[in-house]
């Protein structure tokens, strides 16, 4: 397999202390892929980290590029983080890197969608994937507005289609999630829905997978990483199996 793209998951923390009138400032910086990529590394998938902040000037820009890669993982990035260029920041024409995964999955490349705060519509609405050529691609679509759902009582994953192979040695029960962006299922001759659960009487997608053209495509709703992938569900021996499920579904492997 070739390497494996994940953009996002990367962030600042800038924090203020007052103490009187002295106030101090401190900033860390922090990766939510970490569980993620040491299930990789542990299943010897290479896996090339853009942080979100180096998406603008590091994110391919060519379908050449991008065929460097067996499958591109986008996770709490947002659509504006791969549209801004060093190009358009300079006042000049350049490419559209989301007609550009449009193109590449129809072409035979596959991507998966990974939630966040900043995945599909986004917590605020700030994502900005709705009405984009990567919904367009997607086995759900984007509702218009903020989508992100905090679940503190926590959610239950159910199999919907145990038999698929992304679900392969996955039995349940899958631990709990603590929340998840809420999206909009394609009817069944378009999507499947492989792992779904119940909230406030609505069946929410919590997995779903797509061919679009000649390549695939996989939304997980929720984290990689901490926080809403509950304490159980890192700590769970499925984990690193489904995990790489996915990217192995996506690259053909499986």
């Amino acid at each position: 397999m070739k390497p494996v793209l994940l953009a996002g998951e990367t962030f600042h923390i800038t924090s203020l202390a007052a103490k009187g009138y002295e106030v101090g400032a401190s900033s860390r910086y922090s990766n939510g892929a970490e569980r993620y990529l040491a299930a990789m590394d542990r299943a010897g998938i290479l896996v090339t980290q853009i942080g979100g902040e180096r998406c603008e000037a590091e994110f391919p820009t060519s379908l050449a590029a991008l065929s460097a890669y067996s499958v591109v993982v986008l996770s709490d990035v947002g659509a504006l983080s791969l549209l801004y260029t060093p190009e358009t920041r300079a006042g000049r024409r350049s490419v559209n890197r989301l007609e550009l995964l449009r193109q590449w999955v129809e072409a035979g490349g596959s991507l998966m969608m990974a939630g966040g705060y900043t995945s599909f519509q986004g917590m605020d609405g700030m994502a900005l994937f709705h009405g984009t050529p990567v919904e367009a691609c997607l086995p759900v679509e984007c509702l218009p507005g903020p989508d992100g759902l905090e679940m503190p009582e926590g959610f239950d994953p159910v199999l919907a289609s145990p038999d698929h192979p992304v679900l392969d040695g996955i039995t349940g029960p899958i631990p709990y999630v603590l929340g998840l962006n809420r999206v909009v299922p394609h009817e069944p001759s378009i999507a499947e829905t492989l792992i779904h659960g119940s909230h406030h009487g609505a069946t929410l997608p919590l997995l779903s997978v797509r061919t679009y053209g000649a390549g695939r495509t996989l939304a997980w709703m929720t984290d990689i990483g901490p926080h809403w992938l509950s304490r159980e569900f890192l700590d769970w021996l499925g984990y690193d199996r489904l995990i790489t499920n996915m990217v192995r579904w996506l690259a053909r492997e499986i």
